[in-house]
C-alpha cells in the first residue's frame, strides 16, 4: 500500500489548500492563493501535514483522521492555556484550594491539602478571615489571586518546565513564606502543571516526576498505615497522635497493602471485644480511637492485632508523637487530654527513658517528633542511641535551612515531607535531595486536611522515598494514595521495586 501511494508530496497538498482558499466576494484570487501560501510557510504547514499523512500511511491506520489528528498534536509544544481555580473541601469539611490547568492537551486538575495549624517554619495557608464563610477559613482571597495574577503570569508557558513555573510564582509572590498568594493557591498550581507536563511528555506521571529530580530508579514506599489516633487527631485520652503499622516484610506493594487491611481490621475486632464497638470510632486519618490513655496498653492492641496475622515479624511498628502539643515549658503532660488530669508530668530525660524502654518492648522502628519542636538539644540526644529512626516534622517542616541545620547538628535522621509546608514540586524535589545526600530516611506524608488528589503517591515513586504515611486502610482521602501506588506497581510490572526491608536507603 504504502508503495503504491508513494510519498504525498508538498505541492499536492498546497494546491489542494489553494483550492480550500478560493476567493470570495471582491478579493483578488491571487492575493487570496499568497496569503494561503504565507500561512503554510510561517506556520511550516505543509511539511507537518506531509510529515503526518505518510506516518498514517506508514502505520497502517485504520482511523487515518484519528492518526493524523493525534500526530499534529504531537508536533506542536504543549502550552498553558487557562488557569482556573475554585474552593472545594477537604477531609475534614474545611476549604481548601482546586485548580483545572488547561493546555492544547487538555484539563488537569490538582488540589491543595492543608493543615489545622500553620506553623511559623512553613509556608502559609491564605484564608480570608471572615468568620461569617467557614468559620473564618474561606479561601476565597486564594482563589483569586490564581485566576487573577498567577493565571495572567503562567499563560503561553510551556508546563514540561516545572522549575520555570515554580520560579514565576515565587517571583510574583515575593515572600519567604508564600502569605502574598498563599501555599494553597500556588501549590495547587504547581502540582496541577505537573501533571500536564507528564501528559505533554507522554509519560506517567512518576515518572515525569523522576526525569524532573533525575532519579534513575524507581521505588514503591512501604506504606505506614495509621492504626490507632489520638493527640489533636481523636477524641480519646491518648497524647501521642498515631500510632503506625509498616509491612516492610512484604515482597511488593499489593502484599504490602493487604497486610495493612487485614492488620487494620484484625485490631478493630480486637478493641471490640476488649472496649466495646464505641472504641472502633476513628480519627481524622482514619485510626481506631479506644479512649485509651496507656500508650503501652494501645501498642498491646496492636501486637495482639498482628498475632492474629500470618505476618508478625513482617510487620514493624512507627508513633508519632507529635510531642509539642503536650510539651508546657520544659515538661511533657501525658494526660493533658484527661478530664480528671493526674500528675503525669515527664521531663525530657523521663522521655528519652520511656522511648527506650518501649522500644525495647516492642518492635519499633521509627519515632516522629519525640520532643517539642523547639527542643533541638534532646532529639538529638535520642537520635544517637541509633536505637531507631528519628523522625523531624514539627522540629524542621520541611523547611531547607532548618533541615541543614538538622543536619550540620545530628539532630535527627529521617525527613517527613509535606508538601504545603515548602509549597512547589521543585522545591519538594530540593528537600528531598538535601536529605538523600545527608543518607537520610524520608517519609512522605498527607496532612490532616486531605482531598482525593493522590499526588503525593507518584511523587514518592519518582522521587524513591522509601516511605509513605497517607494515614488509615481507610477514608476515600487516604486510600486515594494507596490504590494509586497498587495501580503504579502494575503498570511497572516486572520492573517495580518495593522498598521493603531496604525502606530507609536513599535511591
Amino acid at each position: 500500500m504504502a508503495g503504491q501511494m508513494g510519498s504525498v508530496r508538498q505541492g499536492r497538498i498546497v494546491g489542494q489548500l489553494k483550492t480550500a482558499g478560493v476567493s470570495v466576494g471582491d478579493r483578488n484570487e491571487k492575493e487570496e492563493e499568497m496569503s494561503v501560501q504565507d500561512y503554510l510557510d510561517n506556520h511550516l504547514l505543509s511539511r507537518k501535514i506531509e510529515d503526518a499523512v505518510n506516518a498514517a500511511v506508514k502505520a497502517k491506520a485504520s482511523d487515518p483522521v484519528l492518526f493524523i489528528s493525534n500526530h499534529m498534536k504531537k508536533a506542536f509544544p504543549s502550552v498553558i492555556t487557562k488557569v482556573k481555580a475554585r474552593q472545594i473541601l477537604d477531609s475534614r469539611g474545611i476549604p481548601t484550594v482546586e485548580v483545572d490547568l488547561h493546555t492544547n492537551k487538555g484539563m488537569f486538575r490538582a488540589s491543595a491539602p492543608s493543615s489545622d495549624a500553620s506553623g511559623m517554619y512553613e509556608a502559609t495557608e491564605l484564608r480570608d478571615g471572615n468568620k461569617g464563610l467557614y468559620l473564618g477559613n474561606s479561601v476565597s482571597k486564594a482563589v483569586k489571586n490564581v485566576n487573577e495574577k498567577i493565571s495572567e503570569a503562567l499563560v503561553g508557558m510551556d508546563p514540561t518546565l516545572q522549575t520555570q513555573i515554580d520560579k514565576a510564582m515565587m517571583d510574583l509572590d515575593k515572600t519567604e513564606k508564600k502569605s502574598e498568594l498563599g501555599v494553597n493557591a500556588i501549590l495547587a498550581v504547581s502540582i496541577a502543571a505537573c501533571k500536564a507536563g507528564a501528559a505533554q511528555k507522554e509519560v506517567p506521571l512518576y515518572k515525569h516526576i523522576a526525569g524532573l529530580s533525575g532519579n534513575g530508579h524507581l521505588t514503591l514506599p512501604v506504606p505506614a498505615f495509621t492504626v490507632i489516633s489520638g493527640g489533636k487527631r481523636a477524641g480519646n485520652n491518648l497524647a501521642i497522635q498515631e500510632i503506625m503499622i509498616l509491612p516492610i516484610g512484604a515482597s511488593k506493594f499489593e502484599e504490602a497493602l493487604q497486610m495493612g487491611s487485614e492488620t487494620y481490621h484484625h485490631l478493630k475486632a480486637v478493641i471490640t471485644e476488649k472496649y466495646g464497638a464505641h472504641g472502633c470510632n476513628v480519627g481524622e486519618d482514619g485510626g481506631f480511637a479506644p479512649n485509651i490513655l496507656s500508650i503501652k496498653e494501645v501498642l498491646d492492641l496492636v501486637k495482639e492485632a498482628i498475632s492474629r496475622t500470618d505476618y508478625n515479624d513482617q510487620i514493624k511498628l512507627a508513633i508519632d508523637v507529635a510531642a509539642t502539643d503536650f510539651c508546657i515549658g520544659t515538661k511533657y503532660d501525658l494526660d493533658y487530654k484527661s478530664v480528671d488530669k493526674g500528675q503525669n508530668f515527664k521531663s525530657a530525660d523521663d522521655m528519652i527513658e520511656m522511648y527506650k524502654e518501649l522500644c525495647s518492648e516492642y518492635p519499633i522502628v521509627s519515632v516522629e517528633d519525640p520532643f517539642d519542636k523547639k527542643d533541638w538539644e534532646h532529639t538529638k540526644r535520642f537520635s544517637s542511641l541509633g536505637i531507631c529512626q528519628v523522625v523531624g516534622d514539627d522540629l524542621i517542616t520541611s523547611n531547607p535551612k532548618r533541615i541543614k541545620r538538622a543536619i550540620e547538628e545530628s539532630t535527627c535522621n529521617a525527613l517527613l515531607v509535606k508538601i504545603n509546608q515548602i509549597g512547589t514540586v521543585t522545591e519538594t524535589i530540593e528537600v528531598m535531595k538535601l536529605a538523600e545526600d545527608a543518607h537520610w530516611g524520608v517519609v512522605m506524608a498527607h496532612r490532616c486536611g486531605e482531598t482525593e488528589d493522590s499526588f503525593i503517591a507518584d511523587l514518592a515513586v519518582g522521587l524513591s522515598t522509601g516511605q509513605i504515611k497517607a494515614g488509615a486502610p481507610c477514608r476515600g482521602e487516604r486510600l486515594a494514595k494507596y490504590n494509586q501506588l497498587l495501580r503504579i506497581e502494575e503498570e511497572l510490572g516486572d520492573n517495580a521495586f518495593y522498598a521493603g526491608e531496604e525502606w530507609r536507603k536513599s535511591p
